[in-house]
């Protein structure tokens, strides 16, 4: 009968506190680029020109229908055949937050089409600047109304931080990597780090749905539920 051992958390606590970190580091130096990122695209397949409507749409779909580690080798190895040298942290951030940003742009456009035509026509009558409706009406509505679809996405992304140990990036993953290796108990390891996954996602949601909490005072004096 198999026997479970889990003495070398003692051992390598620290490596995977350090994973953790890391971990964490990506996820947080990913979200607001990669939101801001989407956003723009969204609103230039909406509102853009034709090229830039076009560009746009290149991006979206090339990034949506390629593999997240083949765009990080491509900015961790490939541009290195260049010699143009990316550390694993930053080319992890970068790829996290290109492929995030084409998600959200899709979401944030949904989020934008279904705001009301009159809306914006009343910003006109107002006078309001293109810039400003976008600002002050249409961006703080459309990140409302399609915020669990966000926070999926973030969580989604958090969880994709585990294949940046294929360019060195010792998140929890690589740090699972190296513990499975020198203790050999791959089902104690891999078990641990399901855990800690799970705890770090349901953490995340937390503090989003928190954020949210504070962000859509009519949510709250609704009672809508996120």
């Amino acid at each position: 009968m198999y026997e479970f051992d889990f003495s070398f958390l003692s051992d390598y606590l620290p490596d995977l506190i350090n994973g953790v970190w890391l971990t964490i580091g990506m996820t947080v130096a990913s979200i607001l680029p990669g939101f801001l990122l989407g956003t723009v695209v969204a609103v230039a397949r909406l509102r853009g020109g034709p090229w830039a409507q076009r560009i746009a749409t290149i991006y979206v779909e090339a990034i949506r229908n390629t593999p997240l580690i083949i765009q990080v080798f491509w900015l961790f190895f490939g541009l290195a055949s260049l010699q143009v040298h990316v550390g694993s942290f930053a080319a992890a951030v970068i790829a996290l937050v290109i492929n995030v940003g084409a998600y959200t742009a899709e979401i944030m456009r949904a989020g934008f089409q279904t705001i009301p035509r009159g809306q914006l026509e009343a910003a006109s009558c107002l006078s309001l600047s293109p810039f400003q409706s976008l600002v002050y009406i249409e961006v703080p509505q459309a990140v409302e109304r399609v915020y669990p679809a966000l926070v999926s996405q973030f969580v989604l992304m958090m969880l994709a931080t585990s294949i940046m140990s294929q360019i060195s990036a010792e998140e929890l993953t690589g740090v699972a990597y190296m513990i499975q290796s020198f203790t050999f108990r791959g089902f104690e390891v891999y078990l641990v780090i399901a855990v800690l996954y799970l705890g770090l996602a349901s953490l995340l949601r937390v503090v989003l749905l928190g954020i949210a909490e504070v962000s859509f005072p009519r949510r709250r004096r609704l009672r809508t539920p996120l």
